[in-house]
C-alpha cells in the first residue's frame, strides 16, 4: 500500500540520521573515556584507536536498538502533528495498521542487533582487551632505550640505560626505579645488565649485575642501601594469548554449555537485546499518539521513562541472575511479557479512543 512505502521509505531515511548522530555521541564519549585511561597510565597511548573501535563494535546493539525506537517515535509522531495521521485514520485505517510496515522495518534491524549482541559485541569486547593488554606488555620493552628516562606502568618504573646493544641484550650504566604496591620507592645503578627471557614462564628479565639498590627515604630509619653481584627486574609479563575468562568477552556458544551463573546472566542480557529491541519498536506506535492541543512533551517523557526503565531493569535482573538468585523464566521472561502487555494495553486504549472520536464525527 502508499502509506506503508512511504512510512518506511521515510523511517529508513531518519534511521541512517540518527544512527549518524547516536554513533558521533558514542565515538566521541569513547574517546574521552580513553584518552582519561592513557593519561593515567592505564592503556597504551598506541592502542587508543584500535579500542575505539572495538569499544564501538561493542556497544553496536544498544545504538541499533535505540536507533529503532527513536526513528519510529519521531516519523509517527510527525504523523500526527502535520495532521497527516488523522487523513490515513479518516480513510478508515485502524492504529493496529501501522504494525504490519513499522515490523517490515523493523525485523532486518532487530536481526542486526541479535548478530551484534550474541557474536560481534562479545568478539569485539575480548579482542579490544588483548590488543590492549598486548600493547601494554610490549610498552616495557620498548622502555629500554638509550639514553632517554623512559616511564612504565603509569610511572611505577622508570628506566635509565646509558648504552644499549641490541643484537647482545647487554647494557652498561643502569638506572631503575621502583614503586612497589604498598608505595614504597627503591632505586637501583648497576655498572651491566642483560635482557633475557625466561624459556619456562615466557617472562623477559633485565638481570643487573654489580651495582647498588636504595630502599625508602634517605634519612628514615627504614633506609638502607644493598649492594649485589646480581640483581633481576621483570620488565613484562608473558607475551603469550590472554584466556578469554570473562563472561562479557565469552562466546556465546560457550556461555550456552555453561553453568556458571555469571555466564547465564551475560546470556540472558545478549538475548534479551534483540527481544527488548523489538518490543520497543512495537511500543512506540502507541507512544507516538498525542492530542495536539496537550502538546506532545508528556508523550516523549513518557517514552524516555519507559526506555530507561526497561533497560536498567533488564540490567538489575542481568545481575540478579549472575549473582544466583533468579533464573531467566523468573527474571528476563516477565519483565518482557509485561512491557508486550503494555504494548497491548496501549493499543487498545488506542484503538478506543478512535472509537469514540469518529462516533463523535
Amino acid at each position: 500500500m502508499i502509506f506503508q512505502r512511504s512510512l518506511i521509505r521515510e523511517l529508513t531515511q531518519v534511521a541512517m540520521a540518527v544512527f549518524t548522530v547516536l554513533l558521533a555521541i558514542v565515538l566521541t564519549t569513547q574517546v574521552l573515556k580513553l584518552f582519561g585511561r592513557a593519561a593515567a597510565g592505564q592503556l597504551a597511548s598506541d592502542a587508543i584507536l584500535a579500542m575505539v573501535g572495538f569499544a564501538t563494535l561493542a556497544s553496536f546493539g544498544v545504538v541499533l536498538s535505540l536507533t529503532l525506537f527513536i526513528s519510529i517515535m519521531i516519523v509517527l509522531t510527525r504523523l500526527y502533528r502535520d495532521s497527516e495521521m488523522s487523513v490515513w485514520l479518516t480513510a478508515g485505517l485502524s492504529p493496529a495498521a501501522w504494525i504490519r510496515p513499522v515490523l517490515t522495518f523493523a525485523v532486518p534491524l532487530v536481526l542486526l542487533v541479535a548478530i551484534v549482541s550474541l557474536f560481534l559485541a562479545p568478539w569485539a569486547k575480548g579482542k579490544g582487551n588483548q590488543y590492549a593488554n598486548l600493547l601494554k606488555q610490549r610498552e616495557e620493552i620498548s622502555a629500554l632505550a638509550p639514553g632517554v628516562f623512559k616511564e612504565t606502568q603509569g610511572g611505577k618504573r622508570v628506566y635509565f640505560i646509558e648504552n644499549y646493544s641490541g643484537e647482545a641484550g647487554s647494557a652498561s650504566n643502569i638506572f631503575v626505579q621502583l614503586i612497589d604496591g604498598n608505595g614504597k620507592l627503591s632505586a637501583v645503578f648497576a655498572r651491566s645488565g642483560r635482557l633475557y627471557t625466561d624459556e619456562q614462564h615466557g617472562e623477559r628479565f633485565l638481570l643487573l649485575e654489580h651495582g647498588r639498590r636504595y630502599e625508602g627515604e634517605a634519612g628514615q630509619q627504614d633506609f638502607r642501601i644493598v649492594e649485589f653481584e646480581r640483581y633481576r627486574v621483570r620488565i613484562d609479563q608473558a607475551l603469550k594469548p590472554l584466556t578469554e575468562s570473562s563472561s562479557k568477552i565469552r562466546q556465546t556458544q560457550a556461555l550456552l554449555a555453561s553453568q556458571d551463573s555469571a555466564d547465564r546472566g551475560e546470556l540472558a542480557w545478549r538475548l534479551s537485546m534483540p527481544v527488548s529491541a523489538l518490543i520497543l519498536a512495537l511500543l512506540a506506535i502507541p507512544l507516538s499518539y498525542y492530542n495536539p492541543r496537550a502538546g506532545q512533551t508528556f508523550n516523549l517523557l513518557l517514552a524516555l521513562f519507559i526506555y530507561m526503565f526497561y533497560y536498567n531493569t533488564m540490567g538489575v535482573v542481568e545481575s540478579a541472575i549472575s549473582r544466583d538468585k533468579l533464573s531467566w523464566l523468573s527474571g528476563m521472561l516477565p519483565l518482557h511479557l509485561a512491557l508486550f502487555a503494555l504494548f497491548v494495553g496501549l493499543m487498545a486504549w488506542r484503538s478506543g479512543v478512535l472509537r469514540r472520536w469518529r462516533s463523535r464525527t
